[in-house]
């Protein structure tokens, strides 16, 4: 599984790379905040909306800590999406949120 820190996502984000963050927390979590542009898809939700996602993007996975996300990554993985585990979470990010 690929996986990167919370500070290189920060430096691809300030850099203005075309990335895609999809945030697994759960809704009471992401009232408080997310990175913004970030496409919500709680955890549990993955399965049935797959939909929303391109298997021709690459996404990068968020979550509070990092291991719900990365639950996510190897899913999604295993489904055919190119996916990267953003190891740190949402503990790590000290940007703007977006709410």
């Amino acid at each position: 599984m690929n996986q990167i820190d919370m500070k290189e996502l920060a430096q691809k984000i300030e850099n203005k790379e075309n990335v895609h963050v999809i945030d697994v927390r759960e809704d009471d979590e992401v009232a408080q905040g997310k990175i913004p542009g970030a496409k919500h898809i709680p955890l549990g939700e993955i399965p049935e909306r797959l939909d929303e996602m391109d298997k021709n993007n690459h996404y990068y996975m968020v979550c509070r800590s990092g291991g719900r996300s990365s639950k996510a990554s190897k899913f999604l993985q295993h489904e055919g999406y190119d996916v990267t585990n953003v190891d740190g979470g949402m503990q790590a990010w000290d940007g703007d949120v977006e709410k």
